[in-house]
């Protein structure tokens, strides 16, 4: 099956944009029936993005009793927030606990510190709270050692979890768990999972507008501004005039805070689901149903769906013909790893962009008065996002940032970040390089 690319038109802008063939797409419950903005609005708090950051912070506002309006340029969950491969993982990549204390302060960083360390649980918990309907599976996330060299980083990373409900697992513990002699140990954080992303984010969206919030969609923010003491947002049939904001976008800020944008490094993550596994092959591979990502830097990943298929994926120097080269590349993989996958089918290959860091560390800023965002998931915004969604919208309406989780920092633009953006796939060239050489 060709990855094929449906494209719709976004009301109002005269542009195209593309929805991709995932599997997502053809297995979330349909989104909520949602307008274009065509009016004039005033709310308490406007919220800039759809994804998982600003449905998060629109539902708590509204829970809150204020009033909150949601404009999405598209359609719910159409950038990252829809696409990515579901795992909701307690952790950063790097750094680690320390380190942030140490950068941003013992109060703020250790409050931070405990938002990741907690930022499963309370997304799982939402969840089972509002009953949402998108597969979620809270059955832990592992991350598997692939060299001798590698087991000081399990070591470290389980040493310093912070009170999370972690284990360090030796070589025959890393092989029980996943069903595969591939890798020297590794260590399991047992709140972790999966979910099917874009059933969250429109699962999300439905329960903020339950709880009072207004969301607008194919309504494209061209401009805001500070007024008085209100922002004004202007899209191309209608204005939200409020006294608080939230910028949610991420790495798609570029029309109205473009300093944003370009402190970030958007690269492309490929997706891709199996045929559904038969139950023996349940039964050897990841029979806990784990989400597993490895310290490849080129990175091995996979995860369970409800219709127990795998969604695994890669990264491609160049994405001319991806999907069949991805089909190959990671065929061999998984079969390298489990010999009763040779051969298995890939029904979804689809695409998406995330927004790295330099140094793998989110940016969470105030814009103004009563106005924050955060960008840079580093891969990992699943519940991430949900958290930090729920503290920009605190912060934005009153409470002190210095009492909330926020790390907050001036916005750095990287210098020449447009040929960061070309060069940044060549990088996949030094992480392959080091995973070869590592012993």
């Amino acid at each position: 099956m060709k990855a094929i690319e449906k494209k719709t038109g976004v009301p109002g802008t005269g542009g195209i944009w593309q929805r991709p063939d995932s599997l997502w797409e053809a297995t979330a419950p349909p989104p909520p029936a949602l307008p274009v903005l065509k009016d004039a609005v005033e709310t308490d708090l406007l919220v800039i993005g759809g994804g998982f950051t600003g449905l998060s912070a629109a539902l708590h506002a509204a829970e809150s009793g204020k009033r909150a309006v949601v404009l999405e340029a598209s359609e719910i969950g159409r950038g990252a927030s829809g696409r990515n491969n579901g795992q909701v993982i307690p952790t950063l990549t790097r750094p680690d606990p320390e380190d942030l204390v140490a950068k941003f302060g013992p109060e703020r960083g250790e409050r931070f510190v405990a938002l990741i360390r907690d930022s499963a649980e309370t997304l799982f918990a939402l969840v089972r709270r509002l009953g949402i309907d998108c597969a979620a599976e809270q059955t832990g996330w592992v991350q598997p050692v692939h060299s001798p060299g590698r087991i000081a980083i399990a070591e470290r990373r389980a040493k310093r979890s912070r009170g999370a409900p972690v284990e360090l697992l030796d070589r025959a513990g890393i092989s029980d768990l996943l069903g595969t002699d591939a890798y020297y140990g590794g260590w399991v954080n047992r709140s972790g999972g999966h979910i099917n992303p874009l059933a969250l984010a429109r699962g999300l969206a439905g329960k903020a507008v339950e709880a009072g919030a207004s969301i607008f969609i194919n309504s494209p923010v061209l401009s805001v501004e500070r007024r008085g003491d209100r922002w004004v947002a202007r899209t191309p049939n209608g204005t939200v005039t409020a006294h608080a904001l939230v910028l949610g976008t991420n790495g798609y800020a570029a029309a109205v805070f473009p300093e944003i944008r370009t402190e970030v490094v958007p690269v492309l993550s490929w997706q891709m689901a199996t045929q559904p596994l038969d139950e023996a092959q349940r039964r050897s591979i990841l029979p806990g149903r784990q989400a597993m990502s490895d310290t490849h830097g080129d990175l091995r990943f996979m995860r369970y769906t409800a219709d127990h298929r795998l969604v695994s994926g890669g990264a491609l120097l160049v994405p001319v013909d991806g999907a069949d080269r991805l089909r190959r590349i990671v065929g061999l993989r998984l079969a390298s790893m489990f010999p009763t996958l040779r051969g298995l089918r890939f029904d979804h290959v689809w695409n998406g962009r995330i927004a790295m860091t330099t140094d793998y560390t989110p940016r969470v800023h105030q814009l103004g008065p009563n106005a924050f965002t955060w960008a840079g998931c580093n891969g990992r915004g699943v519940a991430l996002s949900v958290s930090l969604g729920r503290e920009l919208a605190y912060a934005a309406l009153g409470h002190d940032p210095a009492e909330l989780a926020l790390p907050l920092t001036e916005p750095r633009p990287l210098p020449f970040n447009d040929l960061l953006q070309r060069i940044g796939p060549f990088k996949l060239l030094q992480y392959r390089w080091n995973d070869i050489r590592e012993i």
